[in-house]
């Protein structure tokens, strides 16, 4: 059967210190997404972007003096964008079609976790140079696109908050690939976790092909399905120009595509356990003739099915 994709936008910059990842999911689509994945032979619907205020329209400190995540910084917006993503995510995959998300910064996977886990058990792969795993209590700067993998767990100070909380994802299948940039509290929650942490020192030494593979094996053991969650800061600040925080030693373009490539045939391989996608962290603002939304589009179709031959 042709895979049904449903391409969801989520132009989002408050989980991000920086202005411009809202103009992402824009940016990712006029460098040609839906042709892309087309060319793969994928029937694509674009449902366009959830309704976003702007940031500056909203004060960031706003909150309840007992709300959960209150030292996190636009707590209730980034709830209300979360929650209506999870339903479209929910909805979309009810519906037979896969998911595709756009950021928007990070936090936005809070909502995608949320909907891919709502009727099944889940596993994710974090292509990321950084963990995502702090809270609003260990946060050096209180920004949620660095929060979202401890939310949807339910990690320390977001424990019981029910619209974050994704009860079906498996601490024991998640997996970070490609880590570079930890705090150190973060890095001590990542190694007492369940979750399988690989470094970039780790596919230096054993290449991204043996890192890759034993990724998708832990991420898919025993659960319905599995969300990957692609961060374009993974890759070298050269290779991706445009995005908010990015890392000197990343991921190469061929260590990328190949890695996706890697998701596709074992998607193939194994009855079709890709159950959502999400690109983050473009940021137009700070690229170079729109090159790391050309590469967002690049990596979405390897990742759905696209080969060299």
């Amino acid at each position: 059967m042709t895979r049904q994709v449903r391409i969801i936008g989520a132009p989002t910059d408050y989980g991000a210190n920086r202005r411009g990842v809202d103009m992402g999911p824009s940016a990712i689509r006029y460098a040609g997404l839906a042709a892309e994945l087309e060319k793969v032979g994928v029937e694509c619907v674009d449902t366009g972007d959830l309704l976003v205020p702007a940031a500056e329209t909203r004060d960031p400190t706003v909150r309840e003096p007992d709300e959960a995540g209150r030292d996190a910084k636009f707590v209730r917006e980034v709830e209300d964008v979360c929650t209506r993503l999870a339903d479209q995510v929910a909805e979309t995959i009810d519906d037979g079609s896969t998911p595709v998300v756009l950021g928007g910064d990070h936090s936005i996977a809070i909502g995608s976790l949320k909907g891919a886990s709502r009727d099944a058990e889940i596993g994710t792969i974090w292509f990321d140079a950084h963990g995502d795993y702090n809270t609003p209590e260990t946060s050096p700067s209180g920004n949620i696109h660095g929060m979202p993998l401890a939310a949807a767990l339910g990690y320390r100070d977001w424990a019981d908050v029910e619209w974050a909380n994704s009860p079906n994802l498996r601490e024991e299948n998640v997996v970070w690939v490609g880590l570079r940039d930890i705090d150190e509290n973060e890095a001590n929650a990542i190694r007492d976790s369940a979750g399988t942490a690989f470094t970039m020192s780790d596919i230096d030494e054993r290449g991204i092909a043996n890192v890759v593979d034993e990724a998708l094996e832990i991420a898919t053991d025993g659960v319905d399905g599995l969300h990957v969650s692609f961060d374009l800061d993974w890759l070298a600040p050269n290779e991706a120009p445009g995005v908010g925080t990015p890392v000197h030693g990343g991921a190469t373009y061929r260590e990328a595509h190949y890695a996706l490539e890697r998701v596709a045939e074992f998607d193939r391989n194994n009855d079709d356990v890709l159950r959502s996608l999400e690109l983050v962290e473009v940021n137009p603002v700070l690229d170079e003739h729109n090159q790391t939304a050309k590469l967002a589009t690049e990596l979405a179709a390897s990742a759905l099915g696209k080969r060299i031959l």
